[in-house]
């Protein structure tokens, strides 16, 4: 019970240490993208983590990213989508955010286009953080204000600006 209820402590004080805005330092933010489709979409995204996790990496995160797009499609409305997968591979979280120049159709819950999309790439080994963070990513982009900044942040540095601020308003 002892070794149980630390772990789960630990695992809990990683979380909040865990900001978003701290992947995408580590990460991409790539600004009016176009793209056709969201299959065009995931790959290029995917694409611009060869930094991070290497050119081998890349072909086996695109599988799995749309493999989940295949269970049910990650556009959640208002816009937004989170594709998202974990890979036996991956050790810690990955993440690019894009605002696409034009909408694209991505299956949302609402049937609207998507203009803003956060991908997050994990690992098996760290499932939980990887659920929690997805669990943050949506409830900060379900901020009607929030989202029209990021509409209009002019660079890379804003957005990640606009993310911090963000993280630091009470819930």
């Amino acid at each position: 019970m002892y070794i149980a209820s630390g772990l789960s402590l630990y695992l809990y004080l990683n979380f909040l240490l865990m900001k978003v805005s701290k992947i995408l330092e580590s990460g991409r933010v790539v600004l009016d993208i176009e793209a056709g489709d969201k299959t065009e979409l995931i790959k290029r995204l995917v694409n611009e983590l060869r930094g991070q996790l290497g050119e081998d990496m890349i072909p086996g995160i695109k599988e799995a990213v749309l493999q989940r797009e295949q269970v049910m499609s990650t556009g959640v409305g208002k816009g937004i989508a989170i594709p998202h997968a974990k890979m036996e591979q991956v050790d810690g979280h990955f993440a690019v955010f894009a605002r696409l120049k034009n909408p694209i159709e991505f299956g949302a819950v609402d049937d609207e286009p998507v203009r803003l999309v956060f991908l997050l790439v994990g690992g098996h080994k760290k499932s939980g953080i990887h659920i929690k963070l997805l669990s943050k990513i949506s409830r900060l982009l379900n901020h009607d204000n929030f989202r029209n900044q990021l509409l209009k942040a002019s660079d890379d540095h804003s957005v990640i600006e606009l993310f911090r601020e963000e993280e630091e308003q009470p819930a």
